[in-house]
Parts: C-alpha cells; structure tokens; sequence
C-alpha cells in the first residue's frame, strides 16, 4: 500500500524579479485507501458523496470516510434512478444513462441514444464534428459537466456537446484510452472518466491520464465521484484512489524536494536513491548507495548552489557546501592523488556490499565481446585508515558531475579565498591524474577504468569510436574548467595538444551519439550537456566557441522532444550566453576563420536563434509528480503515442501524438538521465526505492539563476 503526504505547512517566500516562486498551480496528490485504512481486500462497485463525504459501496456492505479510516454504516443510497422507457429494438444492453436538458440520454452496447418526453419517442445520436462522424458503439460513460455540456465515453472515443455542436476526441485528440467504465463531473468543466486501464481527467482542453500504482490502488475503475475541491474519490478492484489537486507554489514544491531530500536521501554527505523496507512506502525508507553517488551528490550540491545564488539563503550555502566536502572526499580517500571513488561507506555497512553481477567468472564471460572489460577485485577498497570502503572502477558519469559542479561552486558559492583555495585543489587533483596518466582514470589495478578512458589511444581508435565525440568533449571541458578555476596555463597547453595532435575540439562537434540505436543510451545526454556548460562557459577562443555551439545545437536536435527540464535548461542557458556574446561582437574581429570567408557571420547569425524553452521548462516542472518512488509504468497500450518506426529501436518507444514525449507525471521516469519516449519503464529498484527531489531543484534553480523564465 501506498501512503504519500504532503507537507503542508511548508511557508512561500518571493522576491523581486524571480515571480516564478510564488506563482500558484495545481499539483496533483495521490492516496491509495486499502486495507491499511480498513478497508477489505475487494472490489469496490462504486462511490458516492453523503453530504460530501466518501461512501465506497462493496459487494456486501457500505463503508464511510471519517477523515482517518473507513467505519462500516448502514447506507441507503438513494440517488435518483433514471425510469428508461423501452428502447428501441436491437439497442443492446443499457451501458450508461443520464439526462440532459429534460431528455433521457442512455449509451448502450449498440448505440447512443435520447428519449423525448414530449414525443415519447427515441432517436439515435449519430456525433459529427469537422473531423469525424461516429455511430458511437459501447457507450459506457455518460455524463453532464458543470457548464451543461454532454459527454459520453465510447469505444470510438469521446464526444462533447454543448446543445449545439459535438467535438469528437479520440487518440489523435490526445485521448490516451478508450475502453471507459464511468464518468463524472467536477467544477470548472472537468471531467473525469473511468477506464479498464486508469482514469482520465479533461481539463483545460487537454486529456491527463491517472495509472499505474503512482495514482491508484488499482487500474481497473468502477465508479468516481468528485468533491467541491476538485478531489476524486475513485473506486477500484483493490481499494480506493484518492487524487486532490493541491494548491501550490514551486517555492513551496522546492522546499518539499529539499526537505525530502535532506531526510530520506543523505548520507553522510551523500546523496543517493533509497531503499525502502516495505514496497511502496516511504516511510519505511532506509539508507542507500548507488554507482554514481558522486554524480548525485554533485548535482543536488550544484542545485544548491544555483540556489544560493538565486536566493542568498543560508541553507542553500550550507548544502552546496557540505557536497563539495563529500564529493572532495571521494578524490582524497583513494589510492592514488585525484582518482575520485564512485561510493564511500563505512566498513560495517549493514547491507551486501559483494554483487554477484561482478563475479569472476562473469568478469571473464563479459570480457569476451568486451576487451575493456574490468575483472578487478575488490570492487570495495578499505580505505588506509580502516575506516571506510570505497568503490573503485569510476566512470566518465562521476567526472562530469564532479567537473559541472566545481565550477557552479567555484564561481556561485566560494567567495574568499579560504573557500576557493580546496576547491582549485581538487579540481587540480583530478585533473593531473588524468594529464599524467595519459587521460583516463588509473584504477588500483594500474589500469584504466571501464568507462573513465579519454585518452587519444582509445577515442581515436575503433574499440572508442562510437565514444570518441562524447569523450572528446567532455576531457576538453574538463580542462577547461581546471583552467578556470586553477589558472594554471598548463590546462590550456594539454587541451591545445588534444585539439592539434588529435583533432579533440573535432571530434567534438559530434558529442552526442545519435546513431545505431543501441549506442544511444539516454545517461550520456546528462553527460553531454554537463559537460557542454563547463565547456563553454569557460572558453575564450571565439572559433572553438562556435564549434561548440554547433555541437551544442546537434546534441540537443536529438533530444528537443523529451520534455526534459534539466536538459533544455542547459541548453537555453548556453544558447542564450552565446547568442549575447554575438550581440556583443565577440566574433566580429574579422579573424574568426578567415579562410574560410563568410562563414563566421552566416554560422554566428544561424546559431544566435534558439526556440524559446521557458513556457516548456515551467510546465514540466509543473508535472514533475511529488511521489518518486519506482512505480512500473506502462503507456504501450495508449491511443495518442506513436511508435518509434526507427529500424533497430525497441519496440517500447514512442512519443505522444504531438511529437513530444509524455507528460513527466504519466511516465516512470523520476531522473534526468531517463529516456522520454520509453513507453514501458519503471526505475532501478521498482517500489523498493524512491528517489532524490534534485529531479526537480535542479532545473527549477538553474533555470531561475539564468532568468529562463522571464
């Protein structure tokens, strides 16, 4: 059973010039009411309000909401009951039935039909609008919303009329399922329909889907009804849904994330997914590590800081802090200066720390198509004080959550010199270690990692090639930002021999893998555009600047669709830095490519426009749901997707019907390194785990400190 609260008593705060932070919308909150709240293990047929307050009718007895558990009672329900009068012939069994402006409206399985009193005659109802004319079969959802529209629900889809004219829905509407169950009717014009797979509610002219354990105990609906606050009690096979659109500012959804963060995701220093001893439920939530806790660390570490600057609270510096000092440690606790570990635990950790997935005889099995493959034991190394263990075989996803942070820090957070001076150290740590070992990370075997290699050995070679961009780019940006903030010109001298002896800043224009659809995994577009900020933040070659930001507008092309705040917020940051530093004339020395005549202007004039990507960032934070736990979510058997026809893709992916991936909040995905148009996911961990608010405060920060949406 799942249980979500929401804090409610979380104060707002403004300031001028960032409004976003008090603006107000409706955020959808889900309770599941099971057998935790007595209710029986059953299906219940339907629910109706006494006076406003639930009563959930079963098979064999009533049971009433008393605000904190379901008591049995003696119920009469005594809703009026439509007298039909004798349908005409081969109408098929009564699906649905309503009345609408003095005239009876049933659906049945053959038809839609409606009875005059006056003529004591029936006709059928055959909608048409300028799309479609439907003979509208097993109308099983009928019902009149509060501005005295008729709906019906049937297997061709939806139907609107408004006493005049019909409005048809079906998947290219944006309905996403069409085998309906009920219908009800709410204030303001919404409607809510029951499916055999979830519910749906219609709002604002647009369709949101309700399914999967996210939203309801059960996806197969008999019955919802609505209060006057727009809460809906829906009835299931298993239990009751509760869904209330809470009232809410993103300051307060900020400091939700915060707090939820701070208390169920931090260890110490670190930031990383739970465990959770009970499926489902967050209150049973215990410690947990993951491969990447130095990556996650250092993003929550640079949504604070982002924070900071935005808002000058005292605990956003804090925060930012105390992962700088975690992520310094995972640098300072290993075998050799600047090699950063994934993972630190204490060694009396309480849970298996030795995963089967690793074992020898895997490792040699794996080695066999996979030549880089590390066989290297132990995986968790003591540290020398014997303290802690640490997890070795770091990848190229620590280095560029590690690198995207100093630098956020470097410039937002470290104001005097005692603050900047531990951070130019690690930074300078890392990045000699990898100068001196030929550019990739040197394990405590003395070899390189698995996925930390950046040498020109490896991304020139066949075994790197479909690494080669990514990896180029991302150990420019790296000594970039060790330039930055060291000032030694030692970086700008490696970099310069990258790009001249191993053509680097070109390989580079080619940093995202887009093609075959087996090397595009969705973590490297996290690790592109992470690296990309560094990257061009700190670069003062107007040539190469504008290789990047063709590289920049390639990578993001590809993954424009996905609906992801965090990467269009780093893109529109970039894109807006570069397109003022057009209007500033930094490329108007008339030396930018002189060989190669006009091209500096036609590149510089082409790459300054850039899609406005605010309106999209807010909705999307809007969406982002608060449970974040790994519910299996299954969108295959929709009406508005349409699967990806790319010869290769898994036949999982797809995208709404308008191009775009999925609303945030009807998707499994509760990370930025997901993929979008995966249609059938669920997060590593399942119900197991819930995962760190940084999903939101990321974006939510960054796109502020950057006035995205002004």
């Amino acid at each position: 059973m799942k249980l979500f609260f929401f804090l409610l008593a979380i104060i707002p705060f403004s300031i001028s010039g960032q409004s976003i932070q008090s603006k107000s919308f409706k955020q959808d909150v889900a309770i599941h009411h099971t057998n935790k709240h007595g209710f029986p293990d059953e299906k219940v047929k339907s629910i109706v309000l006494d006076k406003g307050t639930p009563v959930a009718i079963l098979e064999n007895s009533q049971l009433k909401w008393d605000g904190k558990n379901w008591k049995p009672i003696a119920f009469d329900n005594k809703q009026y009951d439509i007298k039909i009068p004798a349908l005409p012939e081969n109408s098929g069994i009564v699906l649905s039935s309503t009345e609408y402006k003095n005239e009876i409206v049933v659906g049945t399985e053959n038809g839609l039909y409606m009875y005059s009193p006056d003529k004591k005659e029936w006709h059928e109802i055959l909608p048409q609008d300028d799309k479609y004319k439907w003979a509208p079969i097993n109308v099983s959802a009928l019902v009149v919303d509060s501005e005295d529209q008729l709906w019906f629900g049937a297997e061709q889809g939806v139907g609107r009329f408004n006493g005049e004219e019909w409005k048809l829905f079906s998947g290219n509407e944006g309905l996403p399922y069409n085998n309906f169950t009920c219908a009800a009717a709410g204030s303001e014009g919404i409607v809510w329909f029951g499916t055999e797979i979830g519910a749906i509610r219609f709002e604002n002219n647009k369709f949101h889907y309700r399914a999967s354990l996210r939203w309801l105990p059960n996806d197969f609906v008999n019955d919802i009804a609505i209060q006057k606050d727009g809460t809906a009690w829906i009835a299931t096979n298993k239990g009751v849904g509760k869904i209330t659109p809470q009232q809410i500012t993103f300051e307060e959804k900020a400091k939700y994330f915060t707090q939820q963060t701070e208390s169920r995701h931090h260890r110490i220093g670190f930031i990383a997914p739970n465990q959770l001893k009970t499926p489902y439920d967050i209150s049973s939530s215990t410690p947990g590590i993951s491969d990447n806790d130095g990556m996650y660390t250092s993003m929550y570490g640079a949504a604070q800081a982002f924070r900071y600057a935005v808002t000058g609270e005292n605990e956003a510096k804090e925060l930012a802090v105390r992962s700088f000092n975690a992520c310094k440690w995972l640098v300072d606790i290993t075998h050799e200066p600047g090699f950063p570990a994934r993972v630190i635990v204490p060694v009396d950790w309480p849970e298996p720390l030795a995963d089967p997935e690793f074992s020898h005889k895997m490792n040699l099995n794996v080695q066999k198509h996979d030549p880089f493959w590390k066989d290297i034991n132990p995986r968790f190394v003591k540290s020398a004080d014997g303290k802690y263990l640490w997890k070795c075989d770091t990848s190229s996803d620590e280095l560029a959550g590690h690198y995207f942070f100093y630098g956020i820090y470097y410039d937002l957070v470290a104001k005097t010199e005692a603050e900047k001076k531990p951070v130019r150290e690690v930074v300078a740590a890392i990045t000699d270690h990898l100068i001196r070992n030929g550019f990739y990370l040197k394990d405590h075997d003395g070899k390189a990692t698995r996925w930390g290699n950046f040498s020109p050995e490896f991304c020139n070679s066949i075994w790197g090639w479909d690494q080669r961009g990514l990896n180029s780019m991302m150990m420019l940006s790296f000594l970039n930002v060790a330039k930055h903030v060291t000032g030694d010109a030692k970086y700008d001298e490696a970099a310069a021999m990258l790009r001249n002896e191993h053509n680097y800043h070109i390989n580079a224009m080619h940093g995202k893998e887009f093609f075959p659809p087996g090397n595009v995994v969705p973590w490297d577009n996290n690790l592109c555009l992470m690296s990309m900020y560094g990257l061009m933040n700190y670069e003062e070659n107007p040539e190469l600047l504008i290789m990047y930001r063709a590289s920049l507008e390639n990578s993001w092309l590809h993954i424009s669709k996905q609906e992801n705040a965090f990467w269009n917020t780093i893109y529109a940051a970039l894109a807006t830095n570069f397109s003022q530093s057009v209007d500033d004339g930094f490329f108007a020395s008339g030396k930018v490519f002189q060989e190669a005549g006009g091209f500096t202007k036609q590149a510089t004039s082409q790459l300054k426009e850039f899609p406005t990507l605010g309106e999209g960032i807010f909705e999307t934070l809007k969406s982002i749901p608060l449970d974040l736990v790994g519910y299996k979510m299954d969108n295959t058997h929709r009406l508005d997707v349409i699967f990806d026809p790319t010869p290769g893709q898994k036949s999982t992916m797809g995208w709404g019907i308008n191009g775009y991936a999925l609303p945030v909040d009807e998707r499994g995905h509760v990370r930025q390194d997901r993929d979008g148009f995966e249609l059938l996911f669920q997060e590593v961990g399942g119900g197991n785990a819930e995962q760190e608010g940084t999903f939101f405060l990321l974006p939510y920060y960054m796109a502020q400190y950057h006035n995205l949406f002004e």
